[in-house]
């Protein structure tokens, strides 16, 4: 027998970010809500309550939960079987990880949508004060809303923000007038990939990895010229090394080394651990290191080099 599926609306972000006025206004909306038995999970309640008397179709079990420990797979799908739920929405705890929602979905429970909502006001804040959690909720949404903006709100700040995570989530702008406007900003990437030579300054590394390694085919036979550090171990095949830098997402926890598969020339001679200025193209080709088809840097001159100013990679 199929096990039944059912469709999961997440909403996140902060206390008070507006989650529960906008899931409010979509159950009142007969073009989502038809009468769907569904079950409203609340991971927060702030100072705005549910009015379901206004649910438009009067089929939504609402389930408060009281702290992170309510959040299991066994609460979850008695709730599911007492509702008969066709379909979940979750109000989430901004202070919770989405991890934790996910390891705890019982089976046939899908991700359909994650929309996340931010004040405009306090959005600054919590990500300066709060970073790893803003990223936690950004880097896996749909839709990121900034609501109750003021008029001359620095959108461009916050539209840098949300891109140094995501590329994929759509933002949207709402004003304290009820104005809402779609951000429609272009993210033209630091360094001219048309160049002869792509020259890659220190600032920009996470961004042309990134680049790199979600659409590789549009660098290949690209001729590249930046400052990396050489990871060099005898497993590795005659002639390979890898390059690259240490990125930081969001948090110290998270810093990782991200390399690209370098292959030497003869003659080069490259230590563990060193900083090297190189200039290389950029191949498209199966490597034992990657397990796969990806770029290889076909190293066309290495010099050592000076560790950059800020040796951990960001994108911000």
């Amino acid at each position: 027998m199929k096990e039944r599926e059912i469709p999961v609306y997440l909403f996140t972000g902060f206390l008070e970010s507006g989650k529960t006025t906008f899931i409010q206004d979509t159950l009142q909306d007969s073009r989502f809500n038809a009468g769907e038995r569904t079950l409203l999970l609340v991971c927060e309640e702030g100072e705005q309550e549910y009015e379901p008397e206004h649910f438009f179709g009067k089929n939504v079990t609402i389930q408060v939960l009281d702290g992170i420990e309510d959040l299991t797979e066994d609460n979850l799908e008695r709730w599911a079987d007492q509702s008969r739920c066709e379909r979940v929405i979750v109000e989430y705890n901004g202070m919770w990880q989405i991890q934790q929602l996910y390891d705890s979905m019982p089976n046939g429970w899908m991700p359909y949508q994650n929309m996340l909502f931010f004040d405009g006001g306090t959005f600054l804040n919590y990500n300066a004060n709060m970073r790893s959690l803003v990223v936690d909720k950004l880097q896996d949404c749909e839709l990121c809303v900034f609501n109750r903006l003021a008029d001359d709100a620095d959108t461009l700040a916050l539209h840098k923000i949300v891109r140094g995570i995501s590329r994929r989530a759509d933002i949207v702008y709402e004003y304290k007038d009820g104005k809402v406007v779609p951000d429609e900003m272009e993210d033209p990437l630091p360094f001219d990939i048309d160049a002869p030579v792509v020259v890659i300054e220190d600032r920009d590394y996470a961004l042309f990895y990134r680049d790199l390694t979600e659409d590789p085919k549009k660098y290949k036979d690209k001729i590249v010229d930046m400052k990396v550090q050489a990871a060099v171990d005898r497993r590795f095949p005659e002639h390979h090394c890898a390059m690259g830098r240490h990125i930081m997402t969001c948090c110290v926890e998270d810093i990782s080394f991200c390399p690209l598969v370098a292959r030497m020339e003869d003659n080069m001679q490259i230590e563990n651990s060193g900083w090297y200025q190189i200039r290389a193209k950029i191949d498209l080709r199966f490597s034992r290191l990657y397990g796969k088809k990806g770029p290889v840097l076909m190293l066309r001159s290495v010099e050592q080099a000076q560790p950059p100013e800020q040796q951990v990679a960001t994108f911000y």
